[in-house]
């Protein structure tokens, strides 16, 4: 791909991550030259982008890597003042809830100062104006009853979303007083195969495959009966593009408007592999039992449980269906299905 004046360029962070690698492929389908900043690691950590990039060569013709970090202001500004973007995507953060309870001085200044980081270097910038996406969570509405949508107060029950809700109203702030081009994304839960292995949807489709195949003999859950609005990642990139190609500035809901339980993701995957499971007990002895060889293969621990628990996100994306013309593809069961076919 060879790249002119008149191409668009966007900047990423966290490309590295699930969202980051499919939002790196939808940009350079869309004909931009992709830039993405990693943190410097001893060993290669670029998995979901390595057929998009070389990381041998650390670049390519498709996408350009720096590196950086969100929490320094230093590096952020000469990367941005190097390749003078059209858009910035900040995906990165410190992105585990449960984590968030034993670092919750790094989960802030990651999720919360790195933001305001780069509001301030564009709220400076002169060459260009540039449009600026901030990754929010649907952990930001914590207690407040569902559905959730762009109206709906924030009753954050986590550092980490504590910190998104402070990046979140640093957007706002930025867009009022000094007119930037400056957006949230409010994506509720949205999973793919790329998913971390320490999120609870990638641990129990790779635990009930292992199961199913012999490599492993129980998967240890915590709360069952917490309920998510889970989408697929692919579907939301595509929301985050279409948020910043509006003309004015606004903040966007991104979810399937249904919810399910941890307990029914463990039922419908189960199903799928051809599990056939009951359950037995109630609380933190309730055990998920294989039928056929009458072995427990769930168990519950309640160390995976949170300090403050949230029980039910489900938003409702009325806004961005009318808005921005986005609706998901992706059915709950297509996105179990998309999950077990990169396990097998």
């Amino acid at each position: 791909m060879l790249f002119n004046k008149m191409t668009k360029k966007a900047l990423i962070l966290g490309i590295t991550g699930q969202d980051g690698s499919y939002l790196a492929e939808f940009l350079i389908k869309k004909k931009y030259q992709v830039h993405g900043i990693k943190r410097r690691t001893s060993t290669p950590n670029t998995s979901r982008i390595d057929h998009i990039f070389d990381s041998v060569n650390f670049n390519n013709k498709n996408l350009v890597m720096h590196h950086g970090d969100l929490s320094d202001s230093g590096s952020l500004y000469r990367i941005i003042n190097q390749i003078n973007p059209d858009e910035i995507y900040n995906l990165a953060a410190q992105s585990h809830v449960k984590i968030s309870f034993q670092i919750p001085e790094y989960t802030s200044d990651v999720n919360a100062i790195g933001p305001l980081r780069i509001l301030e270097i564009i709220r400076h910038y002169k060459r260009k104006k540039i449009k600026f996406y901030q990754a929010s969570s649907s952990e930001m509405f914590g207690k407040s009853k569902p559905p959730q949508n762009e109206k709906t107060l924030f009753l954050p029950r986590s550092v980490y979303a504590i910190s998104k809700v402070f990046a979140y109203h640093c957007v706002v702030h930025y867009r009022e007083a000094y007119n930037l081009h400056a957006c949230n994304g409010i994506l509720f839960n949205h999973e793919s195969p790329r998913r971390g292995v320490n999120f609870v949807t990638k641990k129990i489709v790779q635990g009930l495959t292992r199961i199913k195949n012999g490599k492993q003999k129980t998967l240890t859950l915590g709360n069952l009966y917490s309920r998510r609005d889970w989408g697929h990642a692919k579907d939301y990139v595509e929301s985050m593009w279409k948020i910043l190609q509006q003309k004015k500035a606004d903040d966007f809901v991104v979810s399937t408007n249904t919810s399910h339980s941890v307990k029914d993701f463990v039922n419908i995957c189960s199903k799928k592999l051809g599990i056939n499971l009951f359950w037995k007990n109630k609380g933190i002895n309730e055990v998920g039992i294989d039928k056929n060889s009458n072995r427990t293969i769930i168990k519950i621990d309640k160390k995976y449980f949170r300090e403050t628990e949230v029980d039910n996100l489900v938003g409702n994306y009325s806004k961005a269906k009318k808005k921005l013309k986005w609706k998901p593809k992706f059915t709950f069961e297509k996105l179990v299905d998309d999950m077990i076919k990169n396990e097998i």
